[in-house]
């Protein structure tokens, strides 16, 4: 467990995803605004929560809890097959009260730290080209953008949106 203190003094902690969260990470996802969901593959179901608990082993994953509430989580999934060793998918997913604080700073940097003693060797992601702020984010981080996918999102906005392809390499 990791303590920390966001830029408007409330404090809370970072600690691994266990198989005892699936109902309260549910609870965050279903009383995150639509502006906060805006850009994710909402809508998310329990079901979709206990694949990403199951997958707990092969992956590397945070929650953010305050007041004994998930608020945050950070994920990096591995990738199982040996072409693709030491590489793994980024996501994170914060609620909307916690947003501009500095969580998704917090969470990015201990999940990296997290892979890199690992001995994790690449990052990736994807992004809506529109998500400026976790565009910003991630390029503070040093991943760089690597590509872009034209029309490759479709938002609850019923438009189509391109994706920004990122990538860091540990090491």
């Amino acid at each position: 467990m990791w303590k920390v203190i966001l830029k408007d003094g409330r404090k809370l902690t970072l600690r691994f995803l266990t198989a005892n969260d699936g109902e309260r990470l549910f609870k965050m996802f279903s009383s995150m605004s639509n502006e906060a969901l805006k850009w994710s593959g909402a809508p998310y179901t329990i079901d979709m929560v206990k694949r990403w608990i199951d997958n707990v082993p092969r992956s590397v994953p945070l929650v953010a809890e305050y007041d004994s509430r998930i608020v945050g989580i950070a994920v990096i999934f591995k990738f199982p097959d040996q072409s693709r060793k030491g590489m793994g998918d980024i996501a994170i997913y914060l609620h909307q009260d916690f947003h501009h604080v500095g969580l998704g700073t917090a969470m990015t940097e201990r999940l990296l730290q997290l892979a890199t003693k690992e001995k994790m060797h690449r990052i990736s992601l994807t992004v809506v080209k529109e998500n400026t702020i976790a565009l910003a984010l991630y390029k503070k981080f040093g991943f760089q953008i690597e590509g872009i996918s034209k029309d490759a999102f479709y938002a609850c906005d019923g438009k189509y949106h391109d994706v920004v392809n990122m990538g860091l390499i540990l090491h």
